[in-house]
């Protein structure tokens, strides 16, 4: 009879057991949380760099064959959904709507290209949601990094 009172008092956890769990579950989470936000910020470039260094090209192509250039920066890349000018000659739509980058605004483009005087410039502003800042992320990047 003795030992089944202490087996059921051994079988459960201290206080201070207890305690020294849910300190040491504290301190991870200190520890991961501040890193998780810059895991899904790292997320968010990688989509926004995919889409105007890789994504958007097949579609300005394909309107670029049919059109014979690229559509102008007044037509923007609506131009790849809906026809400018009711052109006879628009075999789109080359995209079903437009993508917002992933900070939910509109991607930026121009032709001719500032940066890419022979192509198009495409580009998200990024995180600060500010045009003409370090934080842009536009398809010139791989052309400088060759």
């Amino acid at each position: 009879m003795n030992m089944n009172k202490k087996s059921k008092k051994r079988s459960a956890f201290t206080l201070m057991e207890i305690l020294l769990v849910v300190a040491l579950m504290a301190l991870l989470l200190t520890l991961l949380v501040p890193n998780l936000s810059g895991i899904f910020t790292g997320g968010q470039t990688s989509v926004a760099k995919t889409f105007v260094m890789g994504s958007a090209e097949t579609p300005l192509m394909s309107y670029k064959l049919a059109m014979g250039s690229y559509p102008s920066t007044e037509e923007g890349l609506q131009a790849l959904v809906t026809a400018p000018n009711d052109s006879p000659r628009w075999k789109g739509p080359y995209l079903k709507q437009l993508p917002l980058d992933p900070w939910g605004c509109e991607y930026k483009y121009a032709f001719p290209g500032e940066r890419n005087k022979d192509s198009y410039d495409l580009w998200s502003m990024g995180p600060d949601k500010q045009d003409g800042t370090d934080d842009d992320i536009g398809n010139w990047e791989a052309k400088s990094e060759k």
